[in-house]
């Protein structure tokens, strides 16, 4: 995320596709966590080394926990210029999975990397499970316990994924007190970040990560909490109990990337995305489809598939933000998402585009959000999907009663045939 979402019709309907096309799968709640932090919101992040919260085949700020995304960062953050780890040749890039690391050797490696403590509530999954690895446990360095977790993945090295997990989050829609991202001697990337579990602060519980991308594509993530579990569990102290320091000293120690070596290679597996919509096209094509007598005051995006602007009429703003997904569907009919996703109650257009509506809630970040949405799927498996919000941002306050757009004109935007030019 991740960061909660309430009642989203794309989370819910992606979730509900996916949960019917895998059976009685269930995502690991500890691994979704320990898999990445902020980058805001695909729901189906299409490396799923988590989904980050999180979010992949549909991008939508605020919904990952892990949140996942490329977009310039507020609240101080520092960015390299190039955030992409260079690529490499080198064994653990090219050479057949190493043996399976077991969760009590993931389990040990952060224990003793761990300052003098006590520990408790060891949790663990190895590498030769199906699902993302991970070793989360309870920190207490006698000042109140705190839930630590490490979790390991694999990414292809210079591509749009490997960007977005280091580059800092647009402030305006995941807040949070500090970010950077920094290059490392031997071509990784590390972000450090320090944010909120959630984003509207009604508990004050805060989260703390260190993202490392190896120019080899190992994805290392250490997230801390001041609580002893991400949610649902009473502040024990003002801060994490690690520093930023310990941080970046566990997340780069070489034991994480020795037990990466384990997972799959993503380009040897094909478990790497194929080219989506670039996204600032996907921002320059919003931007122009706004009606007359919306000012664009700000905009943002991620490096692909997702964009928002915030317009004003003079009455408030109001956030809009798209989501642009090529080619979705698959051609097993068991993963016939273009059925599961709109059902039979959706509108069939003469050309055979579906579509549905939502007003409602827009989520549980802030008292009295409205979200409108337009999802929409053409016949070629093109998803464009367009929500407008009553405030100028998906966390804060409204700042009106509803969005300055209408539904009607959430529907031309969506249906408009500029986003045919983005495949």
């Amino acid at each position: 995320m991740p960061v909660e979402q309430h009642e989203d019709p794309f989370e819910d309907r992606l979730g509900d596709a996916l949960r019917q096309a895998g059976g009685t799968f269930e995502a690991d709640r500890v691994a979704l966590v320990a898999g990445g932090e902020v980058r805001g919101r695909k729901f189906l992040r299409r490396r799923r080394a988590v989904v980050a919260g999180g979010v992949a085949g549909v991008a939508l700020v605020g919904v990952g926990g892990t949140l996942l995304v490329p977009w310039d960062g507020g609240g101080g953050a520092s960015v390299a210029a190039d955030p992409t780890p260079a690529p490499s040749v080198s064994a653990s890039a090219s050479a057949a999975p190493a043996e399976p690391i077991s969760g009590n050797q993931l389990l040990r490696t952060l224990k003793g990397l761990l300052p003098d403590g006590k520990v408790s509530g060891e949790e663990a999954l190895g590498t030769g499970s199906e699902h993302n690895p991970y070793a989360r446990l309870v920190y207490d360095d006698g000042e109140g316990g705190g839930a630590v977790s490490v979790g390991l993945g694999r990414v292809e090295p210079g591509s749009d994924t490997a960007r977005e997990l280091i580059t800092c989050p647009d402030e305006r829609l995941v807040p949070h007190d500090s970010c950077s991202t920094t290059r490392l001697p031997d071509g990784s990337m590390l972000q450090l970040f320090q944010g909120y579990e959630y984003p509207d602060r009604r508990v004050d519980t805060k989260r703390w990560l260190a993202d490392l991308v190896t120019p080899e594509g190992h994805h290392i993530t250490v997230t801390e909490w001041n609580a002893e579990a991400e949610k649902d569990s009473p502040i024990t102290r003002p801060e994490p109990p690690l520093s930023p320091d310990e941080l970046r000293g566990i997340v780069t120690d070489a034991a994480w990337r020795t037990a990466a070596d384990a997972l799959p290679n993503p380009s040897d597996t094909g478990s790497e995305a194929p080219p989506a919509a670039d996204g600032t096209r996907v921002g320059e094509t919003l931007a122009r489809l706004m009606p007359r007598g919306l000012e664009v005051v700000a905009d943002g995006g991620q490096a692909s598939e997702y964009a928002y602007v915030v317009v004003d009429d003079g009455k408030g703003e109001t956030l809009v933000q798209v989501n642009v997904q090529p080619d979705i569907i698959s051609s097993d009919p068991m993963l016939d998402t273009s059925r599961q996703l709109f059902g039979s109650g959706a509108e069939v257009l003469p050309d055979g585009t579906k579509l549905t509506t939502q007003q409602g809630p827009g989520d549980d970040k802030a008292t009295g959000l409205i979200m409108w949405t337009v999802d929409t799927m053409r016949t070629d498996g093109l998803r464009v999907v367009v929500s407008a919000f009553n405030s100028g941002s998906q966390v804060t306050a409204p700042t009106r009663d509803t969005p300055a757009l209408t539904l009607a004109q959430l529907r031309d935007i969506a249906l408009s045939e500029e986003w045919e030019q983005l495949r």
